[in-house]
């Protein structure tokens, strides 16, 4: 197969959530020639596969993708089926060129152009590669999961929908942050609900009410990987979870749950907990968050704590390879609705500049699909 052959264009973006749409946005504004690649048969699917009860943890005004602000009230909370349809309404909107249905297989270097894109129907060619698949991965799990008697009741926080799918008895939701906590609330409803793990810091709920705009502007501009204060706040991120925001450990006692130490390990067939304790439960959700999964990039990139090593998504080994949407790449926002555009706009500058360079030195390479 010789270079006209191949399903050729300029800059391939694998994932089509709110990373890949926002780097889409910025690409099309930019005149740049590209696809995006999404495994999901629609927008937002992802979003429509969560609990039932779910909300964002910031209002409206502040979950905006480029161009386009949330069309929900300001100062209200919007659930999982308004994401949904606003991720639908954006791709229509700025009508992005998203093939649905396609899962990467893997990415590998090559020979005439930078990257082949090896997907579960076909090959794809590019010079630019943006990965967009976001924080949310891989479930994670504590390694003595398995030790667990396989009677009891098990998932993770991402296959839960509702107290319905629960068997009767006590509930154990590991993990208390922002998921954890709305998960916990959720079961209360009907179940015996225990909640473990040492609770995410709480923002005030008068923050975002009456100071809202500044503190949005204080955590965009000073809580990022250029200043002391954003260093510090990264690693306690990245080791805990975000912060709780619009609930809190008050709604988890009002709604009759629980609260425990963290689960330490189990102990013939119960679960140890920190405080010395030996309990048992029916059930366990795993709100235990997620670690990335990268495994199908077959190139040198060097990887740290399962995250590629980047400056501010640009890949610091491989020429060409970029990255938007992973949590805490510049700033606490990077990863949400509301913050992923400036990513976004950043790689998309990289790409134009690359682009720039290759333009010069050879003719200008045109998509051939």
């Amino acid at each position: 197969m010789d270079r006209l052959d191949k399903k050729f264009i300029n800059t391939i973006v694998v994932g089509g959530g709110q990373a890949g749409l926002a780097t889409g946005y910025y690409l099309k504004r930019n005149g740049i020639d590209f696809v995006i690649l999404d495994e999901s048969e629609s927008p937002g699917e992802v979003w429509s596969r969560r609990w039932d009860s779910l909300t964002l943890f910031t209002p409206s005004q502040y979950n905006g993708l480029p161009g386009y602000p949330f069309p929900s009230k300001r100062g209200t909370f919007p659930n999982k089926s308004e994401v949904a349809n606003y991720l639908t309404q954006y791709v229509k909107r700025f009508t992005l060129p998203v093939r649905f249905g396609k899962k990467v297989i893997k990415v590998i270097p090559d020979t005439k152009y930078a990257f082949e894109v090896i997907t579960n129907e076909d090959s794809f060619f590019c010079d630019n590669l943006v990965v967009a698949t976001g924080s949310n991965q891989r479930p994670n799990f504590p390694g003595f999961k398995q030790l667990i008697n396989p009677s009891v009741f098990s998932i993770h926080s991402s296959q839960y929908k509702n107290p319905s799918m629960v068997p009767p008895g006590d509930v154990l939701v590991v993990g208390a942050g922002s998921s954890g906590v709305q998960i916990a609330i959720d079961l209360a409803k009907t179940h015996k609900v225990f909640l473990s793990g040492k609770p995410t810091f709480k923002i005030p709920d008068f923050v975002f009410k009456y100071l809202g705009p500044v503190y949005w502007w204080f955590i965009n501009n000073f809580i990022n990987i250029k200043t002391p204060l954003g260093r510090k706040a990264k690693k306690s991120v990245l080791a805990g979870g975000a912060p709780l925001i619009n609930v809190s450990m008050d709604d988890v006692h009002a709604a009759g749950v629980t609260h425990l130490s963290r689960v330490a390990g189990v102990d013939d067939s119960r679960l140890k907990f920190e405080d010395g304790s030996l309990r048992t439960f029916n059930s366990l959700v795993w709100a235990t968050g997620f670690k990335p999964d990268f495994s199908w990039i077959n190139m040198k990139q060097e990887f740290e704590n399962g995250w590629p090593k980047t400056t501010r998504g640009v890949s610091t080994d491989v020429e060409g390879l970029f990255f938007v949407g992973m949590l805490f790449q510049f700033g606490l926002t990077s990863a949400i609705l509301g913050g992923v555009g400036r990513d976004a706009k950043y790689i998309c500058n990289q790409i134009l500049e690359r682009n720039q360079g290759l333009f010069t030195s050879s003719p200008q390479r045109k998509r051939t699909f």
